[in-house]
């Protein structure tokens, strides 16, 4: 089962699992796929800081990633 660290920035994880950004997307954060923001942005925001600024809550984001298979650390 992959694990998603909500402490690395959204840069981190993507390096990681390009993947991340796919869900991300699916999930509400509509420009997170473009290269631009994950280089930008991404690189200082975390996904709790991101749900924050959108207004999303974060607890259906686990539950998103959860569904996918993923667990969860904080």
């Amino acid at each position: 089962m992959p694990t998603i660290d909500f402490t690395k920035t959204v840069y981190e994880l993507y390096k990681d699992n390009e993947e991340i950004a796919k869900i991300l997307e699916e999930i509400g954060f509509k420009d997170i796929t473009k290269p631009n923001m994950i280089n930008t942005m991404g690189r200082y925001m975390t996904i709790p800081k991101g749900a924050k600024a959108k207004g999303f809550n974060i607890d259906e984001i686990k539950n998103e990633f959860i569904k996918k298979g993923y667990e969860i650390k904080e």
